[in-house]
């Protein structure tokens, strides 16, 4: 009887030890990565830890405008909220494949879940704002418009001497880049100030994506684009209908997607979280000028010798406002999973007498 106890016993190790490599290779398929493919991940991860957040920013402030030049030149094609649509629905495609944010979504909470709604709505409702307002105004004076409400984010944080110089500076630039165009075209004025409420809204909300302990930051984005994706087809979905049958509108529609929400967004959360938000809002004040050089650029929108001196003041402001990263980071840029020991090398703390 001993030895067929031992037997079973024997049996019975044999068959765990068949489970756990099995267990193993399933852990590792649920979560994509293999045993060459996760110290790749963390390299890289450790290459982006090791970048000022300002590099990411100016990662945004080039694509931020780049790809609604672009969209300027599609109005042709498309009407300018089939436009939008064909943005963020490319956008939410992306991500919904690159990062399945539902995994993360069903476990949140209800005031998570509220903030990626509201994200998301704003989402949808800037795009289509920004669009309208490009497709009758310059490129450059949007955008302007468009900052007018960050420099109110950028003065509540306002705690020394220097950044209150840069606002001083920021505020004529903005001010002057702004064409006066209300006689002409009052209704691109009206939804270029909509698209510069939406958009502080949006640095105040995606903010908040990119601090949440409950949330990933990009799992956040992508979840708050999927929401977008539903929300602007009532809006720009049927715009958008009858492009559908014109492979060039698609495909110009999924290119102005990744250069003006996949990339100038993704970069806007791996800066945010580890600038304050008041600092990434003065920073922003630079989008003005690189909308007037991307206009140069792509549309020959070129800018008169006033508008250029707006463009030098607000540079200036940038210049001004010095804020260093190790002094905005956060006491740790990575998630619990990623530093937490595995129970096998936790050490236990030493005790202090």
């Amino acid at each position: 009887m001993v030895h067929d106890a031992t037997g079973l016993d024997r049996l019975d190790s044999s068959r765990a030890s068949t489970r756990q490599p099995a267990a193993a290779s399933v852990a590792l398929l649920s979560t994509g990565a293999g045993p060459v493919a996760r110290p790749r991940l963390l390299a890289l991860r450790a290459v982006g830890q090791r970048l000022p957040p300002h590099t990411y920013f100016v990662g945004s402030a080039i694509f931020h405008y780049l790809g609604p030049a672009f969209a300027v030149e599609l109005f042709a094609r498309v009407d300018p909220l089939g436009v939008a649509w064909l943005r963020v629905v490319s956008a939410a495609a992306i991500f919904a494949v690159w990062r399945k944010p539902w995994r993360r979504i069903a476990g949140l909470d209800r005031e998570t879940r509220r903030l990626l709604l509201g994200l998301g709505a704003v989402f949808a409702v800037m795009n289509s704002c920004f669009y309208i307002a490009i497709a009758r105004l310059p490129l450059g004076t949007v955008a302007a418009i468009e900052f007018l409400p960050v420099i109110l984010l950028a003065a509540l944080g306002v705690r020394t001497l220097r950044n209150g110089v840069a606002l001083a500076l920021a505020v004529p630039g903005v001010y002057v880049l702004t064409d006066v165009r209300l006689a002409t075209e009052p209704l691109g004025i009206v939804f270029a100030f909509a698209n510069a409420a939406l958009f502080a809204l949006y640095i105040v909300l995606a903010h908040r994506v990119s601090r949440s302990a409950a949330l990933n930051r990009l799992d956040g984005l992508a979840g708050a684009m999927l929401i977008a994706a539903a929300a602007i087809t009532p809006i720009g979905g049927f715009g958008a209908a009858k492009a559908m049958l014109d492979p060039v509108a698609i495909g110009a529609g999924v290119g102005v997607g990744i250069t003006s929400s996949v990339i100038p967004y993704v970069c806007d959360q791996l800066a945010m979280a580890r600038l304050k938000r008041a600092t990434y809002s003065l920073m922003v004040s630079l989008l003005p000028a690189t909308a007037t050089v991307i206009g140069i650029l792509v549309l020959a929108q070129f800018p008169s010798w006033t508008e250029l001196l707006g463009v030098g003041l607000i540079v200036a402001a940038v210049a001004v406002h010095c804020d260093h990263a190790e002094q905005d980071r956060p006491p740790s840029t990575m998630s619990d999973a990623d530093v937490r020991p595995h129970a096998h090398t936790a050490r236990r703390p030493r005790l202090v007498d």
